[in-house]
């Protein structure tokens, strides 16, 4: 059976597992996110040897990954783009690299193991100080012409005044959730986490509170406007707020109230929380690579 060794590149921390061709992880770890190309490259090539056998090294990383195995756009991790990545692991490991964006990957290991198994059309949504996902087309991903496929947080929800807060990440993500409580509670928004608002709110803090309904009540109206540009099978929803377990309850409570606001709205989007959740990308990272090998 053949192993992988999978990484997933953070902005804090870099996550590592030993992934077996049949989706099992019999190892996973993480470690402090490398300080520089070089760290990281020699950080690999240390891994590989140590877990050797390696069949192959399976990446899941920020930003436009390109096939050539550069990685254009920013990140937490400013040193990711520019040199070939791709090139520089695979010299020093000695290994076939496959490496692809990681709310990309995070939706191959829904496709693969997870809620979109038998599902041939889907969206996958990240939610975290952004919003990113993924668009799945006949069990394909999709990447787009400029590599943006599923850049979804760029989307505009409100047109009144153009500009960063008013776009679904603007507004929608964990980031959005934090500002928005800390300007009710006169407070800077670095006092505060997503996690600090959820247990206010659980706590029946009033701000708290209010500050959460209606971040799920943006989520949700992001949600409405992608079933109804692609009229997907299911909609996926990761990254940290996936690990409530009141979310799709809640989503679905905002969608039923904008769906009674507009009745000409039938079609209830089907939406389900990623599966592997803090491991998909890991997970989907392993699957690119089988999908790569099986193409060449």
């Amino acid at each position: 059976m053949k192993t992988y060794l999978a990484i997933d590149l953070g902005g804090s921390f870099m996550k590592y597992a030993l992934v077996t061709e049949e989706g099992t992880m019999p190892l996973k770890e993480k470690i402090k996110s490398p300080a520089s190309v070089d760290d990281l490259v020699e950080t690999v090539g240390q891994l590989c040897e140590k877990l050797s056998p390696v069949h192959a090294v399976a990446v899941s990383s920020p930003g436009a990954v390109t096939e050539e195995g550069i990685i254009k756009g920013s990140s937490a991790l400013p040193y990711l783009h520019g040199p070939n990545i791709k090139n520089l692991l695979q010299k020093r490991a000695q290994l076939p690299v496959y490496i692809e964006n990681d709310a990309n990957c995070a939706a191959y290991a829904e496709v693969w193991k997870g809620a979109g198994t038998q599902v041939r059309n889907m969206l996958s949504i990240v939610i975290g100080t952004g919003i990113g996902g993924a668009i799945i087309k006949d069990g394909v991903l999709h990447r787009g012409n400029n590599l943006h496929g599923g850049e979804f947080g760029y989307m505009l929800l409100n047109t009144d005044h153009p500009g960063f807060n008013q776009t679904w990440s603007g507004l929608a993500s964990t980031q959005a959730l934090v500002r928005r409580f800390a300007n009710a509670k006169h407070r800077d928004p670095a006092d505060y986490t997503g996690e600090d608002v959820f247990r206010l709110a659980d706590e029946h803090d009033q701000e708290a509170a209010a500050a959460v309904e209606q971040f799920y009540y943006y989520v949700a109206a992001g949600i409405y406007n992608l079933q109804y540009m692609y009229d997907p099978e299911l909609i996926t929803i990761g990254g940290g707020v996936s690990a409530r377990e009141d979310l799709i309850a809640k989503v679905n409570e905002q969608l039923d109230r904008i769906m009674e606001a507009l009745p000409l709205g039938k079609i209830k989007p089907s939406i389900a929380a990623f599966k592997f959740r803090q491991h998909s990308n890991l997970l989907g990272a392993v699957y690119h690579a089988i999908r790569e090998q099986g193409e060449h």
